[in-house]
């Protein structure tokens, strides 16, 4: 009876005489492979990248934004329309009786500014806070230093710039002593912020950062000269976020007289972001790879229509040696085992080509396109899988085939 390392040699055989066949055959499973490994890579990697952009806006932080307003003509503004929040509101949520979670509050307000300085012209955003934003926000100073609690009483025309602004206005020496005109307004640069990348909604590192106060008296557009765009708080640590997130919209619930259904205002936390972003790129995922899933049914159908075609040309091989003796579990064997090989090395190629397709779609998006070691294996599973399955009808009808009438056939 032939064994396991017969049937191998005789299916590789089997196999290579029919080279050409069996390489089309393979490439439906090979494509199929590459494709899920690829579209699964690009949502891991989106998902990735979209918490890390969400992660570079702060360390437990808490986002406190105003709600869609209604204007008297009874039209609604999109969210964030009209500011509802004010120091006020950042002043009543620094207080530790009220949010005892809450470690630090850096109420927000930002607008578009034309900066110029001695040599160069630009435009970023320019955003007025108070030194616990620094905190709350999880920055740095690369040179220089951010302005103090005192420079903010004072209403001091100071500011802190970002990297890509630095580089803009300033081709030579430190930014840091140089005066710089916001909006026409003069400021003395006292610092320059650590590289922070993009965030979801802007380039953190093209900005310009001025006291709250400075910038309510000289760059406000507001009429309200206490209102706030954003409110930024720190929860104590990740374990009390919740709890945090809690005081803080009871607090502000009783302090404008609102319900939640007709809230001025919204609170969401940075664990709530990241939620969100992994559910809408999993679901993307998820179909994308589903429909990069059909190749692979495509790549088995490829399979069992050649091993079908194979049985029909070695009819009187098979009669042949089943008059030699050759059990039909034999036959059988042979069929699944030429099947298998084809799924497996479609499988084996098919990785290769995702890793390869992997490596080059990585600095062509500018993100990492990850490819896991689990799912790598289950691919390379699914493609075998996928051939054995295929191969069992042709090879059991192999297995039934009567020798006389195989022997027969022409």
């Amino acid at each position: 009876m032939m064994g396991w390392s017969e049937t191998v040699r005789t299916a590789v055989a089997a196999l290579n005489a029919r080279r050409m066949r069996s390489l089309l055959t393979m490439l439906g499973i090979l494509i199929g492979i590459a494709a899920v490994m690829l579209t699964v890579g690009l949502g891991q990697g989106a998902s990735a990248q979209i918490t890390s952009q969400i992660n570079s806006l702060g360390s437990n932080m808490i986002i406190v934004s105003p709600s869609q307003t209604t204007t008297s003509g009874g039209f609604r503004g999109g969210g964030g329309s009209a500011s509802t929040l004010t120091t006020q509101d950042a002043t009543m949520l620094a207080d530790r009786t009220v949010a005892p979670d809450v470690v630090a509050v850096a109420p927000t307000s930002s607008t578009s500014g034309s900066l110029q300085s001695s040599s160069s012209t630009w435009t970023s955003t320019v955003v007025g806070t108070v030194p616990d934003w620094m905190s709350v926000r999880a920055r740095e100073i690369s040179s220089g230093r951010f302005f103090t609690t005192a420079e903010v009483n004072s209403s001091a025309a100071v500011a802190v710039i970002g990297t890509e602004t630095a580089s803009e206005l300033f081709t030579t020496g430190s930014p840091v002593g140089q005066t710089i005109s916001i909006n026409g307004q003069s400021f003395t640069v006292i610092g320059v912020l650590a590289s922070a990348g993009s965030s979801l909604t802007s380039n953190e590192d093209d900005t310009v950062v001025v006291p709250s106060t400075t910038f309510a008296a000289r760059l406000s557009t507001s009429s309200n000269a206490n209102s706030v765009s954003s409110i930024y708080l720190q929860g104590k640590d990740a374990d009390s976020l919740s709890a945090a997130y809690q005081e803080v919209k009871t607090a502000l619930l009783a302090s404008h007289q609102v319900t939640s259904d007709n809230a001025d205002f919204s609170v969401s936390t940075q664990a709530s972001l990241v939620e969100t972003a992994t559910s809408i790129t999993g679901i993307m995922t998820l179909l994308l790879g589903g429909v990069a899933a059909i190749s692979l049914l495509v790549g088995g159908i490829g399979v069992m229509n050649i091993m079908l075609v194979s049985v029909s040309e070695r009819v009187r091989e098979i009669g042949l040696r089943k008059a030699l003796g050759a059990t039909p579990g034999v036959i059988r064997r042979q069929f699944l085992v030429e099947a298998g090989i084809l799924g497996m090395l479609g499988g084996i190629v098919g990785i290769v080509l995702g890793l390869v397709g992997a490596a080059i779609l990585t600095p062509i998006l500018s993100m990492t396109v990850a490819i896991s070691v689990p799912a790598t294996l289950i691919a390379l599973a699914v493609s075998l899988g996928i051939g054995i399955t295929a191969g069992v009808y042709p090879a059991s009808r192999a297995a039934k085939l009567a020798p006389i009438d195989a022997l027969r056939s022409e």
